[in-house]
């Protein structure tokens, strides 16, 4: 199983090639923009975002661009750097999302996209009890990750002699961990994948901490 070290030498090396490939994404994904725009108006004027995994910090941005003030968090130092270049209005920290670097009850939301898959099935509900320990009463989680089950392994990414593991969750298994972390008001969904992306199930979770 990877771990941590593994995950952030992996975002390294690649990640200007992951920038190139994934900076833009979003244009492409109405899906995941209405998602994001009806995120937006859930938070908007209740403080500040941050989102988890940030990479290029492309999700955050667009979050940003429509009245949200974002922060965002990385495990790589090199895709801090870059999101940091990208986006120089915003501010972003290197950390990991099992051991959150912020107060309790410090968030109004957190949207993290495609980064919990980077866990071992067992850190998952660690993680979203970070997320549920800092998040305001009344905040926002959104959440996505693969559909399925078991991992997904790729030994040689963006043409490096790189591993990228993935564990896949289904909608009732993240919900159940979000319900034991001490969220309610979930509303999971789910999308066919882009004819551009890995053929995973796209999974999205929507999530409150009550007030």
């Amino acid at each position: 199983m990877r771990g941590q070290d593994e995950i952030r030498a992996t975002y390294d090396a690649v990640a200007e090639q992951y920038t190139e490939a994934f900076v833009d994404e979003l244009q492409r994904k109405p899906f995941d923009r209405d998602l994001l725009d009806r995120y937006a108006d859930l938070v908007r004027g209740r403080g500040i975002a941050w989102e988890i995994g940030c990479g290029p910090g492309h999700v955050g941005r667009y979050l940003y661009d429509r009245g949200i003030p974002v922060s965002g968090l990385d495990l790589s130092a090199g895709m801090v750097a870059i999101a940091s270049r990208l986006n120089p209005e915003m501010s972003f920290t290197q950390g990991t999302m099992l051991t959150l670097p912020v107060a309790d009850a410090a968030l109004a939301g957190i949207v993290s996209f495609y980064a919990i898959i980077h866990l071992a099935r067992a850190e998952a509900s660690q993680a979203l009890c970070e997320f549920h320990r800092t998040l305001q009463p009344g905040g926002y989680l959104l959440l996505s990750f693969h559909g399925g089950q078991g991992e997904i392994q790729n030994d040689n990414w963006f043409d490096q002699d790189v591993r990228v593991s993935a564990t896949l969750f289904e909608g009732d298994e993240m919900a159940g961990y979000a319900r034991t972390a001490g969220f309610a008001e979930l509303v999971v969904s789910e999308r066919a994948p882009y004819e551009f992306e890995h053929q995973t199930r796209r999974v999205y979770m929507l999530a409150r901490k009550l007030e």
